[in-house]
């Protein structure tokens, strides 16, 4: 064999030695990367859970959008449903098959309204590992949200609510009641009035209704539940709040003593550090 052809030979072979290493380091650095986006890692074998966020009244999904960017960051998956606001019988359904789209574990959280509603859609729901209320309603079998909100003084949101006639699907007529322009100080004193003016505007009523329908389940009684109680609350008591949970035996109330109703909006990175001890106390 002469001298060339040898060293061709150990040329080659050093070359094909070098690619499969290549090769095996780009798979290893693209499962690598598909762990750390699906917040797993080789270490820490566990799946994130899902966080789903459901809103209340005079809003739409936006609001969760500061708490949304500041869960996004720490490498959760984010789902904020939109909350169909016409009273349990129609929003517990449609938020439990949101529930059911959703493979693996689930937070579940809840503002205002929205409380009533996952309470009564995540009952049954394996997948939902937490309950997380922000400022919201915990309501038990049988109970509305028009006796809870009147169970402790303090709402100031009856006077600012404009109430709208409307023609339902079979003809008769309901009402949705609207955050008036004046409703500021009742609901959200500790935005800015620019950031009002476009809540206000973009807001989506419900059914007068909703305060009527009666509770039919209580999934906090079988989900653990953390709460989150706003100190200057004028749409449901702080009282009200601290009641709720307390009955239903959260593992954990944080209080933010001034802030209005809308705490995500007003303080979204105390909120998504409740929902993240959650989320970390039941993966």
């Amino acid at each position: 064999m002469s001298t060339d052809v040898s060293r061709r030979q150990v040329l080659a072979a050093g070359a094909a030695v070098a690619g499969a290493a290549a090769l095996v380091g780009g798979v290893a650095g693209t499962a690598d990367a598909a762990s750390a986006a699906a917040g797993t890692s080789k270490e820490n074998p566990k799946v994130k859970p899902t966080i789903v966020l459901v809103h209340g009244g005079y809003a739409d999904s936006s609001c969760w959008n500061a708490t949304i960017k500041e869960l996004q960051y720490k490498g959760y998956t984010t789902i904020s449903g939109s909350n169909p606001l016409r009273g349990i019988p129609t929003d517990a359904p449609y938020i439990a098959s949101l529930l059911d789209s959703v493979s693996g574990p689930v937070v579940l959280v809840a503002h205002s309204m929205g409380g009533t509603v996952i309470t009564n859609a995540a009952a049954g729901k394996s997948n939902v590992k937490a309950l997380v209320y922000v400022a919201a309603f915990v309501p038990d079998v049988g109970e509305t949200q028009g006796e809870l909100i009147t169970k402790f003084p303090g709402s100031e949101v009856e006077p600012v609510s404009v109430p709208v006639p409307y023609t339902k699907a079979d003809g008769t007529t309901g009402i949705d009641l609207y955050l008036s322009k004046d409703g500021q100080a009742a609901f959200a004193a500790d935005i800015s009035t620019t950031d009002f003016k476009v809540l206000q505007a973009t807001q989506r009523p419900f059914d007068a209704d909703s305060f009527t329908f009666p509770t039919t389940a209580a999934a906090w009684k079988t989900i653990p539940v953390w709460g989150l109680v706003a100190g200057q609350d004028k749409a449901i008591p702080p009282a009200c709040e601290r009641w709720m949970y307390s009955r239903a035996n959260a593992r954990k109330v944080v209080e933010v003593p001034g802030s209005s109703h809308v705490v995500m909006l007003s303080h979204p990175r105390i909120v998504a550090g409740l929902i993240e001890d959650a989320a970390k106390a039941t993966g």
